[in-house]
């Protein structure tokens, strides 16, 4: 069944506001090596039980201090308030129609020149300002969020981390496996995925699971799931000509000529797609209106 959210849009401002400073303040807790946050990372606060795996509020303190490193690399949050809303608004409606809703996310666009966008464990998600420029309806920021909300649902980056040394052979992660040189082990796991997220970037396959994420929930949202494919086919054109890749979408993600191939085999799941919205306008009055 298709949810169509798009009305509902002003429906959810409250809780899809911009994000706040309150927000981006605590992630600079992390920098502190007192702050609770930090400590997660020496094994000085336990907050996993020794029969459960990652949970949700460890994850999103992974998931902040990365955000934190992204910040730094990428730029802070364009200061645009409407903006912010705006792409918070839509990024909470697609969320809402992903295979994990049930957790929070935000949403905010950095002041960055770099074409990409990048998602940390539990559910904070970066998208450039040089991204969203080249966008032109809502579909297809629908389509860009709704991937990275994809990895998030997956928990792709975790999962990349798992497989590195540290943790194989480790079903779950308790606070003894944080001490001592196991702390300094940990955090060069967090090191790891520092690496993997904004250098390397996910394998091949999570990323075609995450374009594939993004049809879908796209589509279950009321948009046209192409939209991933138009925006697929604009960093195509801009490849052809760009000198410097570092940290861009074309270096931390798979050739974009497979990915738009496989997308558009997948197209015929959605014989109605041709019908589906694009939303220029309100796009237009939101975006293109606040460069």
């Amino acid at each position: 069944m298709r949810f169509f959210l798009l009305v509902a849009l002003a429906a959810v401002s409250v809780s899809a506001t911009s994000v706040s400073a309150g927000f981006f303040d605590k992630m600079q807790n992390f920098a502190n090596p007192d702050s609770k946050e930090s400590k997660i990372f020496s094994g000085a606060s336990q907050l996993l039980s020794s029969s459960q795996e990652i949970d949700y509020k460890t994850e999103r303190y992974i998931g902040e201090s990365l955000a934190l490193e992204g910040l730094q690399r990428f730029g802070n949050p364009v200061k645009n308030e409407s903006l912010q809303r705006y792409v918070n608004l839509v990024g909470t409606a697609v969320a809402g129609n992903s295979k994990r809703a049930t957790i929070p996310y935000q949403f905010a666009v950095l002041d960055s020149p770099v074409q990409n966008a990048f998602a940390v464990p539990g559910g904070v998600i970066f998208i450039s300002r040089a991204l969203v420029s080249i966008l032109d309806d809502e579909a297809e920021l629908a389509a860009v969020l709704a991937h990275e909300v994809g990895h998030v649902s997956a928990k792709h980056a975790l999962k990349s981390t798992q497989r590195a040394q540290f943790f194989q052979g480790v079903g779950t992660i308790t606070a003894a496996s944080l001490k001592g040189n196991k702390g300094k082990q940990f955090a060069s796991a967090i090191g790891d995925m520092q690496m993997v997220l904004f250098d390397k970037g996910l394998d091949k396959t999570m990323e075609f699971e995450a374009d594939l994420a993004a049809m879908e929930t796209t589509y279950r949202t009321g948009y046209d799931p192409s939209a991933m494919i138009r925006v697929l086919e604009k960093l195509q054109k801009l490849e052809a000509s760009s000198k410097d890749k570092k940290g861009s979408w074309f270096s931390t993600h798979p050739p974009l000529a497979e990915r738009i191939a496989r997308l558009k085999s997948q197209l015929r799941k959605y014989p109605d797609y041709a019908i589906m919205t694009s939303v220029q306008g309100r796009f237009g009055k939101n975006v293109k209106l606040n460069k």
